[in-house]
């Protein structure tokens, strides 16, 4: 499906629209810019009409569709998109003249968009191609979006019905569900851009970074690594079972999903009997969340026996470094090394020990892949080893129960879309 001129198309009219859209896009770049204002209204408006049940079918689709809601509802009101306009431009949101020191002439510093993003979108979270888009056009720009293969429809119906909002927004929003083998597409959609936007692991960014066109800004939002930190009492009553909610109802597909359960300890034995105790806690989570899917539970066991293959052909890492835990529909895993990895997703997290004296030469092993951290210890310690993941190179240092939430007028690994999105023009 395709969203184009502000209607639906099919698929195999691909490259007809392709053929005149740099034709499109020079008028709507000709003509007056987009007003932030039409484009929060809209939004606003749309939001009124999730209050009221709009989507009802598709979001039926997403799991834990309440908690979805719960989570993006307040990021897109008027008040919500006005504090992130504020928040990640400041003072550069509007024009200004500058005051340069000894009489030196003054220059007029005026925000413009970057003109047209192409967006390439990851389908781990429901919804985000569409909110890439909404922060294109916050900042004025045309947005382009390639829609990933898991999207379910979420993302052109939402933008659909937000051009019905406003019709304005009509010569700035195109969606196409090219799939990425099409390279040939994909070229022509990248030499139209000023910027292109990537969601995605390592393979998916070194492909655009090949048809990525000279002069053309390519902002990656790749895979980010996260993981949880335990130092000293925690209270196990909460802290613990926040924890365990946290990873089975993120199913770990997230940058910000806890991945490894670090502890502040040098003692092996220290991780088994963590693992023995936590166990409990994480099946009680486990028995509460999602049930994990039959393809869930296939691609489990396949990356358990590609992983015992790998080591028995490499030689490196014994399966006595290994031990597993098994519990109902979740495990744990006891590790003897201390590095940061991706676990075996759907509630099976990794446990390893990682002493505070250790961790800055650890996790700066994965330097710009670090996101969130979700800190459990007393209350005492918490600033000092905050600092420290702040060093290390995390961007987020959160509670055990919060990794994955958003907030409003946060950054986004650790830098603000927005900027990205808008360049400083000088006026005299």
């Amino acid at each position: 499906m395709i969203l184009a001129n502000g209607k639906l198309y099919d698929s195999r009219q691909q490259e007809s629209i392709l053929s005149g859209l740099e034709r499109r896009v020079l008028q709507t770049l000709a003509g007056p810019p987009l007003s932030s204002e039409a484009v929060i209204a809209a939004i606003d408006r749309l939001g009124r009409r999730l209050d009221r049940g709009a989507f009802a079918p598709l979001l039926a689709q997403i799991e834990q569709a309440d908690r979805y809601l719960s989570q993006i509802r307040p990021l897109i009101t008027r008040k919500a998109l006005e504090y992130k306009i504020q928040a990640e431009l400041g003072s550069d949101a509007v024009p200004c003249c500058t005051a340069p020191p000894d009489g030196l002439p003054a220059l007029t510093v005026h925000p413009a968009p970057l003109g047209v993003l192409l967006h390439i979108a990851a389908g781990n979270v429901d919804g985000l191609p569409a909110y890439s888009v909404v922060e294109g056009l916050l900042t004025g720009n045309i947005n382009i979006l390639k829609l990933p293969q898991a999207d379910k429809g979420l993302s052109v119906e939402i933008l659909r019905h937000l051009i019905q909002e406003e019709p304005a927004l009509t010569d700035y929003i195109y969606v196409f569900d090219t799939p990425s083998e099409d390279a040939d597409a994909l070229l022509r959609m990248a030499q139209l851009s000023d910027g292109i936007v990537v969601w995605g692991g390592d393979a998916a960014v070194s492909a655009v970074r090949k048809f990525a066109p000279v002069g053309a800004k390519l902002i990656e939002w790749g895979h980010r690594l996260s993981f949880a930190y335990l130092s000293g009492p925690q209270d196990r009553q909460q802290d613990w079972p926040a924890l365990a909610r946290h990873i089975v109802d993120s199913r770990q597909l997230l940058c910000s999903s806890c991945q490894v359960i670090y502890l502040d300890t040098d003692s092996t034995e220290d991780v088994h009997a963590f693992c023995r105790q936590f166990l409990p806690v994480l099946e009680q989570a486990a028995a509460q969340g999602p049930a994990q899917s039959l393809g869930a539970a296939a691609e489990l066991t396949l990356r358990r026996y590609q992983a015992r293959v790998e080591r028995a052909i490499t030689g490196s890492v014994s399966d006595s470094s290994r031990t597993v835990y098994d519990g109902r529909h979740c495990s744990l895993t006891a590790c003897t090394d201390r590095e940061l990895e991706l676990s075996d997703l759907f509630g099976n997290p990794l446990v390893k020990a990682l002493p505070r004296h250790s961790l800055l030469p650890v996790l700066r092993r994965q330097k710009g892949r670090l996101q969130t951290a979700g800190l459990l210890c007393p209350e005492e310690y918490r600033a000092d080893l905050t600092g420290l993941l702040v060093r290390a190179g995390l961007n987020r240092v959160l509670r055990a129960g919060e990794m994955s939430d958003s907030f409003c007028g946060e950054a986004h690994d650790g830098e603000y879309p927005l900027r990205r999105y808008t360049r400083m023009v000088n006026l005299r």
